[in-house]
């Protein structure tokens, strides 16, 4: 069965760190484009940061740049978001997914919340 797992997720005060992990199970993420997305109450889905597996590319939104790096351990067939200096408007619901050419993933989340 192919799932995605996220994990690392909770309450933390404003300026603080957490790593958020995503794990693949009855797949490689090995030629997958591997995103972080989040949704806060309210608002749309965003993307947050992705690793393209098969050249180690990155990507970041501008909210955080110099802030958030994403990682992988091919491994633990995991892709990590580390988040530091965080936000109260980091708090969302973040999400995994993986995609390629024929198939896309995602996640059930791991609700991130940044108190002031």
């Amino acid at each position: 069965e192919v799932q995605l797992v996220e994990s690392g997720g909770g309450l933390v005060q404003a300026g603080g760190s957490l790593r958020l992990s995503c794990a693949a199970s009855g797949f490689s993420f090995d030629d997958y484009a591997v995103a972080w997305f989040r949704q806060a109450p309210g608002k749309e889905r965003e993307g947050v940061s992705c690793i393209n597996k098969r050249d180690g590319s990155t990507y970041y939104a501008d909210s955080v740049k110099g802030r958030f790096t994403i990682s992988s351990d091919n491994a633990k067939n995991t892709v990590y978001l580390q988040m530091n200096s965080l936000k109260p408007e980091d708090t969302a619901v973040y999400y995994c997914n993986a995609e390629d050419a024929y198939s896309d993933y995602w996640g059930k989340g791991t609700l991130v919340t940044v108190s002031s």
